[in-house]
């Protein structure tokens, strides 16, 4: 699998349970604090057609918003499995 870049917030719930979700399937994730980093931020915005979602997660050119967290989503858009 290609990197996962998850750009996220300290205070978000949801980009807490996208993180755990992940790891507890094995997954490393990068994560990116937009609130440090303006030009995520910018990014974030962008690829949410003008919307500040986190998490925003990167895999290779393909970004996709996982708020409010869904892990049906999460697991399609990874080929994970749902359950561990």
């Amino acid at each position: 699998m290609e990197p996962v870049i998850m750009y996220c917030t300290t205070w978000c719930p949801d980009c807490r349970r996208a993180k755990s979700f992940l790891k507890d399937r094995g997954i490393e994730v990068q994560e990116v604090n937009i609130e440090d980093d303006p030009d995520a931020e910018d990014l974030v915005i962008r690829v949410n057609h003008g919307k500040r979602k986190v998490p925003t997660i990167q895999v290779g050119d393909r970004y996709f918003a996982c708020s409010p967290f869904d892990p049906v989503k999460l697991a399609s858009e990874l080929n994970l499995p749902l359950n561990r």
